[in-house]
């Protein structure tokens, strides 16, 4: 029995070499609308369903200081209904023919999208065009002030009323100055949404929201050529928006930061945030590595050495995280009770140090690359995620059939590549370090720990700025 494990254990190791020679097949058609809208139509027949997908190449990176949250508000208003899709229809219309739509918001990118019944294409491209040209119409100051509330309660729910929800907010504050197009939350701040007007929300959609700013996918059990014709026949008439220039900033130069934030939390816990580098640049891949190595399951150094071996942590957790203009990388670690988290800091920079030093082993980078192929692959499986993946690699690459050229990044790892990659991105002084730590007890939190206050939402985002 043991080597019957043995070979199956080396055999599952090689796996991605021996799948070095498969290529995966996504076969589509792209085209240009006159209007500048994308579309990107992939055929797949497995089940009678069909997934769309819009991308609209506006996140919060777009807003400006002083008014920011706007991109997150639309993902909620483009909900509410158009000029020829009454209030409410839009979930009542897709439940129907078995849909559930959706959307999100990014710092670089919003989205929409939905699969269903393979008899509904018509409606889904009827509802998506008329909330990209009609929206206006059915918009009232009293709809968006209704969607500002919501919001503002999503932002009570996510950040001010749960533990540790203000630790993402205080990390992107500290790491980029204030004029940065990353400097501030996803979802705005509560200020910013209390005194945008409705001549600055409407101004908002007529500049970002046009379909030469946009990218279309259908994909699923259609009729090509049908599924050409309908996106025609229901976008030609969106008017061409005015040149959207991109987002543009450098990554910001860190230098240590230690922080210290009281919050309603039980039990202490330490982030550490890096500066790294974008969405499908050469170090993304060996970094998203790096991270599953680290900190991904309990396999990884980190969670072996802080729960399993010293039992000083609860939890543990690594991830690189790309975006368009730079990356993210961070470590996170919750302290078990009893303990502070001037030992996490120093074990995981310990932690971090050995692996800049000394190549992971091959087995450690082999079974995180077997990890990320197997859900790369299962993704595929679905049209609704395939069709999320041609926008993203138009979006980032400019070539939606990326889906090879991304596996091969991962397959293509060494050891060395990953020692590189930390002791270029992950430099001790070059970070901000967070503690999260319960009321009423900051020596908990890491030696050295800069208070920052436990702050009213409500103030101004000059008061929202740790001081440096």
């Amino acid at each position: 029995m043991r080597a019957v494990i043995l070979v199956l254990s080396a055999l599952a190791l090689a796996a991605p070499a021996a799948a070095q020679t498969a290529r995966i097949t996504v076969e589509h058609e792209q085209f240009t609308l006159p209007n500048g809208l994308r579309v990107i139509v992939h055929r797949d027949t497995t089940t009678p369903t069909i997934a769309t997908n819009i991308w609209y190449h506006v996140g919060s990176s777009s807003e400006a200081e002083g008014r920011t949250g706007f991109a997150h508000l639309f993902e909620h208003i483009m909900f509410e209904g158009s000029a020829h899709v009454p209030e409410g229809k839009i979930d009542e219309w897709f439940g129907e023919v078995g849909g559930a739509p959706n959307g999100s918001t990014s710092t670089d990118r919003t989205n929409y999208m939905q699969s269903f019944s393979a008899n509904a294409l018509d409606m889904a491209l009827f509802i998506e065009s008329d909330r990209m040209g009609h929206l206006l119409a059915a918009m009232s100051p009293a709809s968006v002030d209704g969607q500002r509330d919501v919001v503002k309660n999503e932002r009570r729910q996510s950040y001010d009323n749960r533990p540790y929800g203000l630790a993402d907010q205080v990390l992107t504050e500290a790491m980029y100055p204030p004029s940065h197009p990353y400097s501030w939350p996803v979802i705005g701040y509560m200020d910013h949404l209390s005194n945008a007007s409705y001549d600055d929300v409407v101004d908002f959609f007529r500049r970002y929201y046009a379909p030469n700013n946009a990218s279309l996918v259908i994909a699923g059990d259609i009729d090509v050529e049908r599924a050409r014709a309908l996106a025609a026949r229901w976008f030609a008439d969106v008017p061409r928006g005015g040149a959207v220039p991109a987002p543009a900033a450098s990554p910001p130069r860190l230098a240590l930061q230690q922080l210290l934030l009281e919050d309603r939390v039980q039990l202490p816990r330490v982030y550490m945030r890096w500066i790294s580098d974008g969405a499908y640049q050469p170090d993304d891949a060996a970094l998203m590595m790096l991270g599953r190595v680290l900190g991904a399951g309990k396999n990884s150094r980190l969670y072996k050495r802080l729960v399993y071996e010293l039992q000083i942590a609860d939890d543990v957790s690594a991830f690189q995280g790309g975006q368009k203009l730079n990356g993210e990388f961070q470590i996170a670690a919750t302290a078990r009770a009893g303990r502070d988290l001037d030992e996490l800091e120093r074990v995981i920079m310990e932690e971090v140090a050995r692996i800049q030093r000394e190549p992971p082993e091959a087995r450690e980078l082999a079974r995180a690359v077997n990890q990320y192929e197997i859900g790369f692959l299962e993704q595929l499986e679905r049209v609704d995620a395939k069709a999320d993946a041609l926008n993203e690699y138009l979006f980032h690459t400019g070539d939606p059939d990326y889906f090879n050229e991304d596996l091969a990044r991962f397959r293509s790892l060494t050891p060395a590549d990953l020692s590189r990659a930390a002791a270029r991105w992950l430099a001790a002084d070059a970070r901000v370090v967070l503690s999260v730590v319960p009321g009423g007890k900051p020596e908990l939190a890491v030696q050295g720990s800069r208070a920052v206050p436990n702050r009213d939402l409500e103030l101004s985002p000059a008061q929202r700025k740790p001081t440096s």
